[in-house]
């Protein structure tokens, strides 16, 4: 893929052009990521203080006890939003669904134990430990090419 740049003084609107034979996965992603508007901010609360957490930082958003937390190097915060908005919130290249009630943040993985039968123990670089569902096995070995 080529990128071309043109600096214009008299342009007062950035403008793209993609300019292709034929529409592909790749192309429809980088229009998808070029028409949102902005990034979409994630509010996490810790006691009674509402702070604006930073998809970098974030280790992993589980669901337990029926409410949403995000666990960060700062803790772990409450979120308002249910775990398939979260989801649907965050980039899809760093964060993976694993289970019905976890998904993790690839950037922040130690490493994967594949020897359990059936399930796939994953260590955050932080020292917490959870698991691929069954259901979810097939889709991480594709993403680690095994």
């Amino acid at each position: 893929m080529q990128i071309e740049i043109k600096l214009d003084e008299n342009c007062k609107e950035p403008k793209i052009i993609v300019v292709t034979n034929k529409m592909t996965d790749e192309i429809n992603e980088i229009m998808k990521r070029l028409s949102d508007e902005q990034p979409k901010m994630i509010a996490g609360f810790k006691d009674d203080i509402v702070e604006v957490l930073e998809p970098f930082d974030i280790y992993r958003i589980f669901a337990a006890a029926g409410k949403v937390f995000a666990e960060t190097n700062h803790g772990e915060y409450t979120l308002r939003l249910r775990l398939y908005e979260m989801e649907q919130r965050l980039d899809s290249n760093f964060f993976v669904r694993i289970s019905n009630s976890d998904i993790i943040n690839l950037r922040k993985v130690k490493g994967f134990d594949l020897s359990f039968a059936g399930t796939i123990c994953v260590t955050l670089s932080n020292g917490t430990v959870t698991y691929v569902s069954r259901r979810f096995v097939a889709k991480i070995k594709q993403l680690l090419g095994i």
